[in-house]
């Protein structure tokens, strides 16, 4: 048979907000970098199909937006963290 642990002690773990307003301003500027790219990429929808901004700037805004930006504010710490 197992062995039951008794704790007399409880552990009181106080929460703390994983993330900082420096996280968030950065989540900020990725939103409105991917906003952007959806601007430009709905160029090509009222002018010819072939325009520059919507074939090859706006996929380009777009990545950094997706992959670059809003990863960083994830993986971002504070400086005094453990």
């Amino acid at each position: 048979m197992a062995k039951q642990i008794k704790s007399n002690q409880k552990s009181k773990v106080a929460w703390v907000h994983p993330w900082t307003r420096r996280q968030y301003v950065i989540i900020g500027v990725g939103l409105a970098v991917i906003i952007a790219g959806f601007l430009l990429l709905s160029t090509g929808i009222s002018t010819s199909w072939d325009n520059p901004l919507a074939v090859s700037v706006a996929p380009v805004v777009l990545v950094i937006g997706y992959c670059v930006i809003i990863p960083i504010a994830l993986l971002v710490r504070k400086k005094d963290a453990e």
